[in-house]
């Protein structure tokens, strides 16, 4: 995971002060599989449940990341993007989401105050970020260009 304007990976010491809970490393081979249809579904019924425990706090909800792209091979992780109006301003958020079984994983305040939660019983990592945080316009900007390639390419 590189930070803003970093160039190097971070330390396994780093990553733990970002992590919330037990650093777990990942020594197994990553899996990439063929598109799977039900995607786009499982995005929906997990912004759903978020936007029915934020309701107005959840400015934004967006499938983001290659399980986003229709017919393009991906890890079978579904990649959310949250923008709340502020997400260093935790007590606004995270007790509601926890409490509905999200779990927060990674918090990373020097990088556009970042955070990441997991699925109470989805594979995904929801990234929550401040409204008007350029990082929100970047990742979906990422997601046209990769639609943009598949129609033409896959």
């Amino acid at each position: 995971m590189l930070a803003e304007n970093r160039s190097t990976p971070r330390s396994d010491e780093e990553l733990q002060k970002l992590t919330v809970g037990e650093l777990k490393p990942h020594n197994a081979p990553i899996t990439i599989v063929e598109y799977d249809p039900s995607w786009p579904d499982l995005f929906e019924r997990e912004a759903n449940r978020i936007r029915s425990v934020l309701g107005t706090k959840a400015l934004q909800i967006e499938h983001v990341g290659s399980t986003s792209v229709p017919g393009l091979c991906a890890k079978p992780i579904i990649d959310m993007l949250l923008v709340v109006t502020n997400s260093a301003d935790e007590p606004s958020y995270v007790p509601v989401l926890e409490s509905s079984g999200y779990t927060l994983r990674i918090r990373e305040p020097e990088w556009f105050e970042h955070r990441l939660f997991k699925g109470p019983d989805t594979d995904i990592n929801l990234h929550v970020f401040s409204s008007g945080t350029s990082e929100i316009d970047r990742m979906l900007n990422l997601c046209v260009s990769l639609k943009w390639r598949g129609s033409i390419f896959i």
